[in-house]
């Protein structure tokens, strides 16, 4: 038997702003690029799809210092790269029995189109029952809140995971603007939520099939998991 190259879906927001404000946001570039990265290394084929297909805005604190490293920068540069965030995929035009693996990455955008499109909420149950790996970054994890299985019950009840904690929110300054608390809700859906004892540091749990990290410095340390999860199925 010929071994396939393995298939991850990386998930992106189409948000621009924080709900209806002047406030910008969008996709932290460096969570997909690391993690594109690591996928590369390692031969997989990689999409993107977002809530609505198309544009892929950045988010533009994540394109200074310190987050704006040399993975970001050279994505940044690379006309084919950035026209994939230009033309990312929608849900329905994804076979979800094509792919082992889904990522979803952050940006605050993510909180208002993630957490109720039930295209992605398809692509994930259907990948995470068949035992494919669901694994997220940051806010990546607000892709995760409603997401239920084929019994009824959350996805994420039960399970140990992580994600961008509202300690963070605090630190970053963006906790009055959010458009609500990731953290206590993920806890209300029935997760059992960990994080580091410092902010802002790399730090990743793997529960099972479930792959999570908690903040963008957290993105390679997520992708190499993923990798690890995905050799041994």
């Amino acid at each position: 038997m010929t071994s396939m190259a393995k298939r991850i879906l990386h998930v992106v927001t189409n948000a621009a702003y924080y709900g209806d404000s002047a406030h910008p946001t969008g996709l932290w570039l460096s969570e997909l690029s690391h993690a594109w990265h690591v996928f590369e290394e390692h031969g997989f084929e990689q999409i993107i799809v977002s809530p609505a297909g198309g544009l892929s805005p950045l988010e533009p604190r994540s394109l200074k210092f310190p987050n704006y490293d040399k993975t970001a920068k050279a994505w940044r540069a690379d006309p084919a790269r950035m026209s994939l965030l230009e033309n990312t995929v929608r849900p329905d035009q994804i076979n979800e029995a094509d792919f082992d693996a889904i990522y979803f990455t952050g940006g605050h955008g993510v909180m208002y189109d993630f957490p109720d499109n039930e295209g992605l909420q398809r692509i994930t149950r259907e990948i995470f029952e068949r035992g494919g790996i669901i694994s997220s970054v940051c806010h990546g994890y607000c892709g995760l809140l409603n997401t239920k299985l084929s019994d009824g019950s959350y996805l994420v009840a039960g399970r140990n995971m992580t994600g961008f904690a509202w300690r963070e929110e605090v630190l970053a300054r963006v906790n009055k603007v959010v458009p609500y608390n990731a953290e206590e809700e993920v806890k209300k859906r029935g997760a059992h939520y960990k994080k580091a004892k410092l902010p802002f540091v790399s730090y990743t749990v793997v529960d099972g099939n479930l792959v999570t990290g908690q903040n963008p410095g957290s993105a390679k340390e997520t992708a190499n998991k993923v990798v690890a999860a995905l050799s041994q199925s």
